[in-house]
């Protein structure tokens, strides 16, 4: 099993807090400014990474009209695929100032490739690792292209039935990419929550082997926050500064408070997470007071025997436990002591010997 990999110094695996990944996909509106400033606020909101997808509509499906290209329900109703990619693409000499101003900011920056002329790209900006897109989990070429390059690989499963997720792992290896995630997905724009099934994750871990994550496409952060109880390592979401933008991906994506709350909740629910322990914590060592214990309810001299008048379980919690009442009955005490007094071990004569 592999137990973590590595992206841009940072380790990601089930002993860290999960790996943040701000999604900027077409949200950038055309607007070079526009996606600068969404890598401000990915990095404003505690994400580990923004991530892109570098694409040209003609490296991604053909110009045509024909019924197959035709988009008939959903969020793109109505365009033809070659127009959905022309509308939404980030523009390649858009790539090196982003990489750069990511790189200025202090937050890693990588991208989901789409073909082979778009790792090229991505290996001279020195990409640290490679996202592979749902609907490209099926395409091992590209799978075994960008495993050339050496670089951490995370691979998103969404309608990828068990079987082809094999596939592509094994072309992923074959490829000879050592450091591999894989995310648990749900292809749909936005997706209900009821469709995740989150418990795929933790039979993703034990199947595979691999650091599994989710890519989240539901409208708010429950889905995202629980996965991480059932062993997500990575999250991704979608990332806008306006969810009412009008960009091919806005509505479904998070705005900059929602990406805040994302960040600080999946940590705390990490935390919360820890290990198995049954030792008392630290917060709770000053609530002894609050707990039961046996102590004296009237002055008692040397040698005097306990009776059932003179001891009583009552808060707070410095004496013996209360399942050693019965026992104390009809011992003697080794020592003069007030009422109010709690029992212990060197006031009853012969309890634990």
């Amino acid at each position: 099993m592999t137990n973590n990999i590595h992206i841009d110094g940072r380790i990601i695996g089930r002993n860290q807090a999960p790996y943040i990944i701000a999604e900027m996909s077409a949200n950038h509106n055309g607007q070079l400014d526009i996606a600068l400033r969404i890598i401000e606020e990915a990095k404003r909101a505690g994400a580990d990474a923004i991530k892109m997808q570098t694409y040209r509509p003609d490296t991604i499906t053909l110009k045509s009209d024909l019924p197959d290209f035709q988009i008939s329900d959903g969020l793109w109703a109505g365009r033809t695929l070659y127009d959905l990619y022309e509308w939404a693409h980030t523009p390649w000499d858009w790539h090196k100032p982003l990489f750069d101003y990511a790189r200025q900011l202090g937050i890693t920056i990588f991208s989901s490739p789409f073909d082979s002329t778009a790792v090229d790209l991505l290996e001279d900006l020195g990409a640290p690792a490679y996202k592979i897109a749902s609907f490209e989990a099926v395409d091992l070429a590209l799978i075994k292209y960008v495993a050339s390059t050496g670089k951490p690989m995370i691979i998103s499963t969404g309608m990828a039935s068990a079987e082809e997720i094999e596939e592509a792992i094994d072309a992923a290896r074959v490829g000879g990419c050592k450091e591999l995630a894989i995310l648990h997905c749900v292809s749909g724009y936005p997706a209900p929550a009821a469709d995740y099934n989150l418990r795929t994750i933790a039979d993703m871990i034990e199947r595979f082997g691999l650091v599994t994550g989710l890519s989240d496409h539901t409208l708010d952060n429950t889905t995202a926050i629980t996965s991480v109880a059932l062993g997500a390592s990575i999250i991704e979401k979608h990332f806008t500064l306006d969810r009412n933008g009008g960009g091919p991906d806005d509505s479904f994506s998070l705005e900059p408070a929602d990406l805040a709350a994302l960040c600080r909740d999946t940590k705390t629910a990490w935390q919360a997470l820890g290990q198995v322990d049954y030792n008392r914590k630290a917060s709770e060592k000053t609530n002894t007071k609050f707990r039961r214990s046996l102590y004296f309810i009237q002055d008692m001299k040397e040698g005097d025997t306990i009776t059932e008048d003179s001891v009583r379980s009552v808060r707070p919690g410095f004496g013996l436990a209360p399942k050693y009442l019965h026992e104390v009955i009809g011992k003697k005490v080794t020592r003069n002591v007030n009422a109010s007094t709690a029992l212990t071990r060197d006031t009853v004569e012969g309890l634990f010997e």
